[in-house]
């Protein structure tokens, strides 16, 4: 392949060589907090086209159950044909959008916390919405269990008995149960 540099003064020639190699996939990184960085991968996931590819990477911690099963949605409604690969840790909410890729990669060096869905509020609320929150609650977790086990395609019983009351899963019980593949870490040697 010829290579042109480019000055800042020139145009790219829209007719180079490049065009005609195929475009490699969108990588989206999901790191951190799911809460804090939900509206930007959601509008990467949004930047690919119905039916294209991507590759996510994960090394999140978990964050609102809002957010997992607003990014799950994307990527499935979509028809996303997303590779999940966990670099590090994906645990709590960061499980639904890992479960939602047609393709999902560990090492033995990744981590999924399961675990049950944590009521959190910082602010002082009454009774009465504390009451409407428990039974929202309670249908909520229930929903998202069945939603996360048909995703990973998964026993509900496996989930729950490695939910509650919540459990690391290394990569190669990941890769054991069937619910990724592995990838190993090999050094680049010159």
């Amino acid at each position: 392949m010829n290579s042109k540099k480019i000055d800042d003064n020139d145009e790219p020639n829209s007719e180079s060589a490049n065009d005609n190699e195929p475009e490699s996939p969108a990588e989206i990184a999901i790191v951190g907090d799911l809460s804090e960085c939900e509206k930007e991968v959601s509008q990467s996931l949004l930047d690919v086209p119905v039916g294209g590819e991507c590759t996510l990477f994960f090394n999140c911690p978990g964050g609102s159950a809002y957010s997992a099963v607003s990014l799950l949605s994307i990527i499935s409604s979509r028809k996303l044909n997303a590779t999940g690969i966990v670099t590090g840790e994906c645990s709590s909410a960061a499980l639904w959008p890992f479960a939602a890729c047609q393709r999902r990669l560990v090492s033995a060096f990744s981590f999924c916390l399961f675990h049950p869905m944590k009521w959190q509020s910082e602010e002082s609320v009454q009774l009465i919405e504390a009451t409407e929150w428990t039974r929202h609650f309670t249908q909520l977790e229930l929903k998202m269990d069945e939603l996360l086990a048909k995703f990973f395609g998964m026993p509900i019983a496996q989930l729950k008995e490695w939910s509650h009351p919540g459990r690391y899963i290394s990569g190669t019980e990941m890769i054991e149960s069937g619910l990724a593949e592995p990838f190993e870490l090999i050094p680049e040697r010159a």
